[in-house]
C-alpha cells in the first residue's frame, strides 16, 4: 500500500499535526521554492506533461521535498509507491522492483517509487534500483538531507536529475504561518488567533527554514495562548513561556547570532575553558547550525593556535567530521570537545599576521618573476632559457638546506612568518634559526 493513497481511512482533523494538514494541494500553493515549480522550470514542466524522470530531491528538513513527491503522485498517471528507507529493507525493494516489472509488462504503465531519507539505504539497496531505472519499469523520486555525490551512487545518481530545494526564508516562512492563521478549513481559522508580525518573524527564525518546525511552534503557541473573548493571541512573551528558553528565539542572522560567536571566539582566545563552553551552549541550544559553529572552529584553530599546537586545527576538522557523521544533538560534544581543546592549547596568531604580511606583498609589492633557479625545466627551450639553471637539490646539501633564496630579488631578506615562544612554536623557531645559520654558512 502506497503512503500516498488517496482514499485514507477517515481520521478527526483535530489529530493531525497542523503542518500535515497545511501541505499545498497544488504546485500554485507551494512556497519559497520558486526555482523548481514556477511554470516553465524544468521540474514543473516535466510535472505538468507527465514526463518525469527519474529525480533526486535534496534540501533540508521541511523544505517540500515530500510535498513534491505527493502532488506527483496527485498528478501523474503511473502507479505511485513510497516507502521510507528508515523502515524498508532490501526484501521490500526487490518486492517494490518485481511488481512494477510485471505492472509494466501487462499494462504498459511504469511505476513512480518515492523514496525518503534514500541516503539511509546502503549500497546494496539503492543498487537494486538500477535494472529497473535503465529498463523504464520506474521512475525514482529520492529525497534526501545529505548531499547526493556522496550518499547516492553514483550509477544511481548518473541516471537522475538532482533538484535543490533551498532553506525557506524567513519571508517565506511568516507567509506560511499567515496562511496557517486565516485558513479556516485545514489551518487555526475558525479560532481566530492574532498574530504580530515580531512574533512570527521570531518563530520562522527559530525554525530555521524549515516550515515543518514553524507549524509546529505555531500550533503548539496557539494552543497554549489564554483566549480573551475567546481569541487567541501569540506575542513574544508568549512564545518564550512555550519555548521555556528565551535564547532559543535569537536571531541566527542578525545581531545576536554575531554577539554570542564573538562571545566564544574572544573567550577561546583569552584561554578560558569555562566561558567558551558556556557560549557555545548557548548558540547550540537557541538552534545554531552545527556546521557553522564547526567552520568557525577551524578558522579560530588557524588564526589563533596556528603552530603553536597543530594538532588544534586536526582536532577542529574531526568535530566538523563527526558533526556532518552523527548529527544533532549528539554532535553537540564533538563540538564541546573541540572548544574545550582550543580553549586550553596555546596561542599564537603568527600564521595569522605570516599570511597577511605576505598577502600585503603578493598586492602592493612589484609580482616580480619567479627566480629562474627555482623554476621546472621540463623542455629544452626552457632549458636553453636558463630555466632551473643553478638550481641546489637540499638533499643533495649538509643538513639538507641549500644556500639559495627562494624570494624574489625585491623582497630579499623578508621575513614574514615569525614564531612565538608558546607551544610547539618554540620548537619551530629554533628550526628556522638553525636553518638561516645552515643557509648562511
Amino acid at each position: 500500500m502506497s503512503l500516498f493513497d488517496k482514499q485514507p481511512a477517515p481520521v478527526d482533523p483535530k489529530t493531525v499535526p497542523l503542518a500535515e494538514r497545511m501541505r499545498p494541494r497544488s504546485l500554485d500553493e507551494v512556497i519559497g521554492q520558486d526555482a523548481l515549480v514556477t511554470p516553465g522550470r524544468p521540474l514543473r514542466e516535466m510535472i505538468d506533461r507527465d514526463l518525469l524522470q527519474s529525480i533526486i530531491l535534496w534540501g533540508p528538513p521541511g523544505t517540500g521535498k515530500t510535498t513534491l513527491a505527493r502532488l506527483i503522485a496527485d498528478l501523474t498517471k503511473a502507479e505511485f509507491v513510497a516507502f521510507s528507507a528508515v523502515l524498508a529493507g532490501i526484501k521490500d525493494v526487490k518486492e517494490v522492483m518485481a511488481a512494477a516489472e510485471q505492472r509494466r509488462r501487462l499494462t504498459g504503465r511504469r511505476t513512480i517509487v518515492f523514496v525518503d531519507e534514500i541516503h539511509r539505504f546502503n549500497k546494496a539497496q539503492q543498487d537494486a534500483f538500477l535494472p529497473r531505472v535503465e529498463s523504464g519499469d520506474i521512475v525514482l523520486i529520492g529525497a534526501t538531507t545529505e548531499n547526493p555525490s556522496f550518499e547516492v551512487n553514483a550509477a544511481l545518481l548518473s541516471r537522475s536529475k538532482v533538484f535543490v530545494l533551498k532553506p525557506l526564508d524567513e519571508a517565506a516562512i511568516v507567509a506560511i504561518l499567515r496562511t496557517a492563521l486565516t485558513d479556516a478549513e485545514r489551518g487555526l481559522g475558525t479560532l481566530h488567533p492574532e498574530a504580530d508580525d515580531d512574533s512570527l518573524g521570531a518563530m520562522a527564525r527559530f525554525a530555521n527554514g524549515d516550515a515543518r518546525s514553524a507549524l509546529n511552534l505555531l500550533q503548539l503557541t496557539v494552543s497554549s495562548a489564554k483566549q480573551p473573548a475567546g481569541r487567541p493571541r501569540i506575542d513574544r512573551t508568549l512564545l518564550e513561556q512555550v519555548l521555556t528558553n528565551k535564547a532559543l528565539l535569537y536571531d541566527k542572522s542578525g545581531e545576536e547570532h554575531y554577539n554570542l560567536m564573538s562571545a566564544l571566539h574572544k573567550s577561546m582566545r583569552n584561554s578560558d575553558a569555562d566561558a567558551s563552553i558556556y557560549w557555545l551552549a548557548r548558540m547550540l541550544e537557541a538552534g545554531e547550525d552545527p556546521k557553522y559553529v564547526a567552520r568557525r572552529l577551524i578558522r579560530f584553530a588557524s588564526e589563533d593556535i596556528g603552530n603553536a599546537d597543530p594538532q588544534a586545527l586536526a582536532i577542529a576538522v574531526t568535530a566538523k567530521d563527526a558533526v556532518h557523521f552523527i548529527g544533532m544533538p549528539e554532535g553537540n560534544t564533538a563540538l564541546a570537545q573541540a572548544v574545550l581543546y582550543l580553549a586550553t592549547a596555546p596561542k599564537s596568531n603568527a600564521v595569522y599576521l605570516a599570511y597577511n604580511a605576505a598577502a600585503d606583498a603578493a598586492r602592493n609589492d612589484v609580482a616580480a618573476p619567479v627566480p629562474l633557479h627555482i623554476r621546472n625545466a621540463p623542455t629544452k627551450l626552457m632549458k636553453q632559457l636558463d630555466y632551473g639553471k643553478g638550481y641546489q637539490y637540499a638533499h643533495d646539501q649538509p643538513d639538507a638546506v641549500a644556500n639559495m633564496d627562494c624570494l624574489p630579488e625585491n623582497l630579499k631578506g623578508r621575513e614574514f612568518y615569525k614564531p612565538t615562544e608558546f607551544g610547539f612554536e618554540k620548537e619551530v623557531k629554533k628550526r628556522l634559526e638553525w636553518w638561516k645559520r645552515r643557509r648562511l654558512d
